[in-house]
This record gives C-alpha cells, structure tokens and sequence, in this order.
C-alpha cells in the first residue's frame, strides 16, 4: 500500500460525470444536521464517527467518492476505508465548492 496518496476528484469533475449519466458511489461523511441541510443526490449517509462499524453498507469493489463539507474528514474516512481495502477517491474542497443543486 503505497503511503497515504489517496485519489481526489474535485467538485467540479464529481458534478461532471453525474451529469454524464455515470452512476457514481459517493458517501457522506457529514454529520446528520448537515446532512439535512443539503447533499448530493445519491449519495450515502455514514457520519465519520460511523464509518468503521458500518463497513458491510458499503461495496469494497466500486470506486467510492467521499465527500464532506470542506474535504478534511472525507479524506480522513478516505484513510480509513483505504486500510480496510475500499477503493476511495476524496472530493477536494468539500460542499463548499460544490456549485450544483443539492437535496
């Protein structure tokens, strides 16, 4: 296992492909009143905190896209899914540079 390098995409690109029809396995590290407050369509809600004991909600062979609001505690659920063998890809820059319609 090669460091602790993990994959980003950027909001930007993340909103690209779904646009693009591409179905896309995103987890949302947020905390449940953020996650009330507005989040991507499709995505999956694991409080960071949840993340480990919640490990059999999520498939360890597609590519999972972690987001948060600022980038910080996605790419920490990033580390930890990636020692658990998930394939991960943190969205840099979080909610806040998300610019698409949220839910």
């Amino acid at each position: 296992m090669a460091g602790r390098v993990n994959k980003e995409i950027t909001p930007p690109e993340l909103s690209e492909r779904l646009k693009k029809g591409e179905k896309i396995m995103m987890l949302d590290v947020r905390e449940p009143d953020e996650w009330a407050a507005g989040h991507v369509r499709g995505a999956k809600h694991i409080p960071l905190g949840q993340v480990l004991e919640r490990l059999n909600e999520l498939n360890a062979d597609e590519e999972l896209v972690v987001i948060c609001r600022s980038g910080n505690r996605s790419g920490l659920a990033c580390e930890l899914l990636q020692e658990k063998g998930f394939n991960v890809v943190n969205m840099t820059g979080g909610l806040l540079a998300w610019e698409d319609e949220l839910v």
